[in-house]
């Protein structure tokens, strides 16, 4: 059966404070904190996205684009980049590729009216910011993250702020896969924050779902904490600009 989807307009900037969040950062707050969150982000997500009050959290849905379920190292170094995003009180949104059926990218009249794609496309299009997590296949990073992004287009990507992290279980872990994703955000007219996360030999990294070290653990902290900082300004300068 089709799915459809609340005819509620995009969300657009409009003039209003903007309270720092912790450590200073920018970020927002969130004025009901309500159950317990959790990886996936904001409870009946992603109705966080709907909002126009720029006192708000800021919106962040992060993408996975690794198909092997909830073993999969790329989902789980995704669910804890998530995870400190919603402690920094970001309002997150959890894309998983993995249970998302999406059409196989071709003309737009071949791919609109699929319920996959329309609520990719809903909720890319309410995001102020994304994580994009790959796995590194070949020098590169996935073909269904490829995909997904090229059921997209810059009215849903441009101007918004981007981090890449990723996995190898190689030595040289996912710069490849990290620098090409760099460059199809920069044809869509996105912004890509400096930080990113690349594991290596990835296995090293963890201890069941939770990371095995602490300087990785501080990584994560850190990309957060500069993704939500950067997604911040930036949509406080397009408010600016309106």
């Amino acid at each position: 059966m089709q799915q459809t989807f609340p005819n509620i307009p995009v969300w657009s900037p409009r003039p209003g404070p903007r309270p720092a969040g912790p450590a200073g950062i920018s970020v927002g707050y969130n004025r009901r904190r309500g159950p317990a969150r959790g990886p996936a982000g904001c409870p009946a997500s992603p109705r966080c996205l709907l909002s126009n009050d720029p006192s708000d959290p800021v919106r962040i849905l992060g993408l996975c684009g690794s198909l092997r379920g909830p073993d999969s190292f790329t989902r789980r170094l995704l669910v804890l980049v998530m995870a400190e995003l919603d402690t920094l009180g970001a309002c997150t949104d959890f894309f998983d590729l993995a249970k998302t059926e999406l059409p196989m990218c071709k003309s737009a009249a071949d791919t609109d009216d699929h319920p996959g794609k329309q609520n990719l496309v809903a909720r890319a299009a309410r995001a102020q910011g994304f994580v994009l997590a790959t796995p590194e296949y070949h020098n590169s990073y996935s073909g269904v993250l490829k995909n997904a992004l090229d059921l997209l287009s810059s009215e849903q990507l441009g101007d918004k702020m981007f981090g890449l992290i990723g996995i190898a279980g190689g030595d040289m872990g996912a710069v490849n896969a990290l620098g090409h994703l760099r460059i199809v955000i920069r044809g869509v007219n996105g912004h890509v924050i400096p930080q990113q996360i690349s594991l290596p030999s990835v296995y090293r990294h963890f201890d069941g779902d939770q990371l095995a070290d602490e300087r990785t653990a501080g990584r994560v902290r850190d990309f957060a904490a500069a993704l939500a900082l950067h997604t911040r300004r930036l949509a406080a300068t397009l408010d600016d600009l309106a």
